[in-house]
């Protein structure tokens, strides 16, 4: 007696584990990019009501109001909303306009020290940005800052050379310092799969001993200082003013409009723009397509690194006029928080670096007059970090709908 048994289909092979998981991080990353502007949006809203919290809970006037909730819950929110209104609207006067100042030039020089502020963010937000949409997370920003600043400003005090050339040549040297330090992160990613985080993170701290040690050295500062400081740039070298005194606001910001200009162009009307872009949504695709991953990695991570260390540059030339050990700021690491919220795209970056700048620029007049103190804003610009990363979480605390991705068929 024979049994008949009925073949079963064999079951589809598993994909290959690299691909699998290359496609994890490129999902990952994609996400944080693919959110809307509402959601970006809707982020700062978010931010903003938190730091609201934190200006409440840190205010004396609003806290011993809280205590006789009960018995006058109006006083408590009069207090409330003053207190808050009060220390957003100081915000908002040295960010934007000052309308309680006595003269015009007063009045609207706070828009111009947010374009100074944000103008090294959004070189380096663009170097970042241009990476995040090659899929390389760069998270170097600030070493390539220091890099281009050193060479930026040490070029500025130590070569004898006529106007505007020497302020062009000091550029060049930012320029090419910031791609030497982000490309050799993608030579070694190129060539040997070392994580870019990882390498790029090292090179931070390299950089910042780095310039330290340079700072103790008085061939290299041209000063006898006990103080680890360069000597100031030569006026030669400094990035000319576009309004007169007391406006700082320099060339660099011009600078900042052509390189979110030239982004555009590279990523939409170029070809290596194409190839980049290609990598960053499926590098194996773009293999089979002919493109060559490992060139188009170390190319993007020399351009990034250029457009980080021109921010360097700026803020040596336009802004400090001198080298010190905190040169950099935390511009670099800000500058990351921009290429999120800009989605890394160029206009959204020229955009956020500007709110970050007048975050930056209105933060002093809010802790001057209100005693709010500035680390809220510091908060703040974290809290949109964080939802800015996570868009699900944007979307399920205001109700919106999940986006529906579509497929494309081969």
């Amino acid at each position: 007696m024979t049994t008949d048994i009925a073949p079963t289909a064999p079951s589809p092979a598993p994909p290959p584990k690299a691909e699998a998981a290359d496609g994890k991080e490129q999902t990952l990353l994609q996400q944080i990019m693919s959110g809307s502007w509402l959601v970006s949006l809707l982020a700062i809203v978010l931010a903003l009501l938190f730091g609201g919290v934190l200006i409440a809970v840190s205010n004396a006037e609003v806290v011993a109001a809280a205590e006789n909730f009960f018995a006058a819950p109006g006083d408590f929110f009069a207090t409330l909303f003053q207190t808050v209104g009060n220390a957003y609207s100081a915000l908002f006067r040295g960010a934007v306009f000052d309308w309680e100042a006595r003269t015009t030039e007063r009045a609207i020089r706070p828009l111009t020290e947010s374009m100074v502020s944000g103008t090294p963010l959004i070189l380096t937000g663009l170097g970042i940005a241009l990476a995040f949409r090659c899929g390389l997370f760069n998270i170097g920003g600030q070493g390539q800052v220091i890099l281009g600043a050193t060479i930026a400003g040490f070029l500025g005090y130590a070569l004898p050379l006529p106007p505007v050339v020497h302020m062009l040549v000091a550029v060049v040297g930012g320029i090419i310092g910031g791609a030497i330090w982000a490309g050799i992160a993608g030579v070694l990613k190129a060539r040997t799969g070392a994580n870019e985080v990882i390498v790029t993170i090292m090179l931070n701290s390299i950089a910042g001993y780095a310039l330290g040690y340079l700072l103790k050295q008085n061939w290299f500062t041209h000063t006898s200082s006990a103080n680890p400081q360069s000597r100031v740039i030569d006026d030669s070298a400094q990035m000319f003013l576009l309004l007169p005194a007391p406006f700082r606001l320099h060339f660099g910001f011009i600078i900042a409009i052509l390189a979110t200009i030239f982004v555009w162009w590279l990523l939409e009307r170029s070809t290596i723009g194409f190839e980049f872009k290609a990598v960053g949504a499926n590098p194996h695709a773009a293999r089979t397509a002919g493109i060559s991953v490992s060139k188009v990695t170390v190319t993007v991570m020399i351009v990034a690194g250029a457009l980080a260390g021109l921010g360097g540059a700026a803020q040596v030339l336009g802004t400090e006029y001198k080298l010190t050990g905190g040169i950099s700021g935390s511009i670099g690491f800000d500058a990351i928080t921009v290429a999120l919220l800009g989605r890394s795209k160029p206009l959204g970056t020229f955009l956020a670096g500007l709110l970050f700048g007048a975050f930056k620029a209105g933060g002093y007049l809010m802790q001057s007059q209100t005693g709010t103190p500035i680390d809220i804003v510091l908060v703040v610009q974290s809290v949109i970090v964080l939802l800015i990363a996570a868009p699900p979480l944007v979307r399920s605390i205001f109700r919106l709908p999940t986006p529906v991705l579509k497929r494309k068929e081969d």
